[in-house]
């Protein structure tokens, strides 16, 4: 197949890029040229800007685009208008972000989602192509995927993913734990243990996605994991067993993590407090996925890959994590009040 990727050499984009190379697909990558350009020399390289820019995707035919970083819909449209003629079929990277009504667990693709305005969405995105820090983010992905089943009515694949992990991430939400645990000590662990989690490896969904593709499936899929149900506990567990530093995981309660200002999902990533009412954010509904061939590697697998990656750039930048000192300090006074609650 020839293969069109809008993006393709960050995270996501540059696995489905490799993946689609692999299995023996004609792969066109479209981007700005800036980051990563030496990724791929068979590839062919298009260089563009979606914000206005999209001259050198005129006149050329695809099977099939993977449009792995549309975030703003006016961008979204045009470069959806602009191929509708010359690609048979296009696949959306969303987000489960769009969905509103997060408190009950096993949401699946016919779940409501929360709404914005065209009108409102053009005023906040003014200028700009790409994801902002936007509080609107979930609603932004879901007018894109308005847009690009409008272009391709019976031709497009959305697809919503939750957390996505692996090598490669710069988010640190998944590789904190890992680097975390890797460190031995005391680790602060949130809030109960029996809490529900979902993510999925970047190389498990950059698979089944361009099966997908070649397959020209249609439709909207959450995409998430594990198949079975994966609470915070086993995760960590699994942790301390692939990584094997003695580390000792210490669980504090939700009521002592907040009135200590920790700050969830970021500060503490995977942890989102029963306060929020947010337990269908990690408890997806994936049997549509499961039913389309979605599959996964071992949790160790992930962990270690993730580890031996997070190695090798150290020096990076994380966006998410508790401050070392600040943890210590946390991890005393709990430890204080258990063994005062015990003596009383």
């Amino acid at each position: 197949m020839k293969i069109l990727i809008l993006g393709g050499t960050r995270f996501l984009g540059r696995f489905i890029a490799e993946t689609s190379l692999q299995r023996g697909h004609e792969v066109t990558l479209f981007n700005r040229g800036k980051e990563n350009p030496d990724l791929f020399p068979e590839a062919e390289k298009l260089i563009g800007d979606r914000n206005g820019d999209l001259h050198a995707l005129e006149g050329k035919k695809w099977d099939a685009v993977i449009d792995t970083c549309g975030f703003v819909p006016r961008t979204v449209r045009e470069s959806a208008q602009l191929l509708a003629g010359n690609t048979g079929h296009y696949t959306f990277i969303s987000s489960a972000s769009v969905y509103d009504e997060l408190e009950r667990p096993g949401i699946d693709e016919n779940h409501p989602v929360s709404k914005l305005s065209l009108e409102q969405a053009e005023e906040m995105t003014k200028g700009t192509a790409g994801p902002m820090n936007n509080e609107y983010y979930g609603e932004l992905k879901f007018l894109c995927e308005q847009e690009v089943e409008k272009a391709f009515p019976g031709q497009s694949l959305i697809i919503r993913p939750g957390l996505i992990v692996g090598p490669y991430d710069f988010s640190g939400r998944f590789s904190y734990w890992v680097n975390r645990i890797a460190q031995g000590g005391d680790v602060l662990a949130p809030g109960r243990k029996d809490k529900q989690v979902q993510f999925i490896d970047v190389r498990d969904l950059a698979e089944w996605i361009v099966r997908m593709v070649e397959e020209k499936v249609t439709g909207k899929f959450n995409a998430t994991g594990p198949e079975i149900s994966l609470t915070m506990e086993a995760l960590l567990e699994e942790c301390c067993v692939v990584l094997n530093t003695g580390a000792e995981l210490v669980w504090a309660d939700e009521s002592f993590l907040l009135e200590n200002d920790v700050g969830f999902w970021m500060e503490l990533p995977l942890w989102i407090p029963d306060r929020e009412k947010m337990e269908g954010f990690l408890a997806l509904d994936i049997r549509k996925a499961l039913k389309a061939g979605l599959t996964f590697r071992p949790l160790s697998k992930t962990i270690q890959d993730t580890r031996e990656w997070e190695a090798e750039h150290a020096d990076l930048e994380r966006k998410a994590g508790l401050n070392r000192k600040k943890e210590k300090a946390l991890v005393k006074l709990w430890k204080g009040r258990m063994e005062d609650s015990a003596d009383s």
